[in-house]
């Protein structure tokens, strides 16, 4: 589908970070009012540098109490096991129906390797060279099983096709997997991956293995100049790069609803902070923002990040999204039910399946 511009519709996502909220029932509410307004989907961070429940434990008890908004959760990649990851993230898939997708991120400080007590901190670089690794062997472990796997013969009691199995025998630098997984291959194939790529260390794992990239950048010509730069890198490691959805990623404060947007923070663009851009003011302004970068090519859509997570993202939903709907630039209704048919992005083809791979 496309907008009155010419360009395809908005995708549009939220958080849902709350300080100190350890209770389910919040998270639930906010993945609610968020599906209530067709987001794509809604993020949850996770670190390990402070403490906080765990993001896709969460998201799990948030699954089954939604039916169409995206679940992403934040996953670490450094100092975690990447068969256990890729278990986890295709679990959640199951469990929400193929509404999935794996926030990728790295642990850089020496503190949070000394919670594990295995290595070092090493470098971003290497850290994410790492996680590129992760990325590609998950997308192997869950193609390890293919689809027509399970027989479930009751006669036999042949429950699996054995070879319908197969061993991705991975070798890298810090870990090998020979595999299979021990989850059924998820709904959508692979849950889908999503890397904040503002830091250029992420770049090239960003390229070679996103699905959908955050950067958080101030103004349209920056945000334009990454998305291109993104696209021609997937197009280098053989991808299609229109399957790549670029956001730009947004803090937001609407506390000031009924009002313009303050000088600096709307029109031309939003304020730069050690956080990253900061936008406050009106639903208004901020529809009106997102359109102007929109029409500019600047974005595949926005990741906004409410300061205050229920009056801001109740403000986004009733207020902006509402406006950008009524202007033809997003939708009103999710177009599936898996969070690659909300993003246009196909099911991917099981490499062992096509290529007849190692078995």
């Amino acid at each position: 589908m496309t907008a009155p511009n010419g360009r395809a519709l908005l995708h549009l996502a939220a958080a849902l970070d709350q300080r100190a909220a350890y209770d389910a029932a919040s998270h639930v509410e906010l993945a609610r009012l968020a599906e209530r307004g067709a987001l794509d989907f809604v993020t949850l961070g996770d670190t390990f540098a402070r403490p906080g429940p765990d993001a896709l434990a969460v998201l799990a008890r948030v699954a089954p109490l939604t039916r169409r908004v995206g679940l992403v959760p934040t996953v670490t990649t450094t100092h975690t096991e990447p068969f256990h990851v890729q278990a986890a993230v295709a679990t959640l898939d199951w469990v929400s129906r193929g509404r999935t997708g794996w926030r990728i991120d790295v642990s850089t400080s020496e503190g949070e390797a000394r919670l594990f007590g295995r290595r070092h901190a090493a470098t971003a670089d290497a850290l994410w060279r790492e996680a590129g690794e992760v990325a590609d062997v998950a997308a192997r472990l869950w193609d390890s099983w293919q689809d027509d796997a399970e027989i479930r013969d009751e006669e036999t009691g042949r429950f699996i096709d054995r070879d319908r199995l197969h061993h991705v025998d991975f070798e890298g630098p810090t870990f090998s997997v020979k595999g299979p997984s021990i989850v059924p291959r998820p709904p959508q194939g692979h849950p889908v991956r999503v890397v904040d790529a503002t830091e250029s260390h992420a770049r090239q794992t960003a390229a070679r293995y996103a699905d959908v990239v955050i950067v958080r950048v101030s103004g349209p010509a920056q945000a334009r100049a990454l998305r291109a730069e993104l696209r021609d890198g997937a197009a280098r490691f053989g991808r299609n790069p229109d399957e790549l959805r670029v956001l730009a990623g947004l803090t937001v404060d609407l506390g000031d609803g009924e009002h313009a947007a303050e000088p600096g923070h709307g029109g031309g663009g939003p304020r730069q902070t050690a956080r990253g851009p900061l936008y406050r003011g009106g639903p208004v302004d901020l529809a009106d923002l997102i359109a102007s970068w929109h029409q500019a090519n600047a974005a595949d859509g926005f990741h906004l990040t409410p300061v205050e997570p229920h009056r801001d993202l109740e403000r986004l939903v009733n207020g902006t999204v509402a406006l950008l709907q009524h202007r033809g630039l997003f939708r009103t209704f999710y177009p599936g039910s898996t969070l690659r048919e909300h993003l246009g992005l196909a099911r991917p083809a099981n490499q062992y399946a096509v290529t007849g791979g190692t078995s």
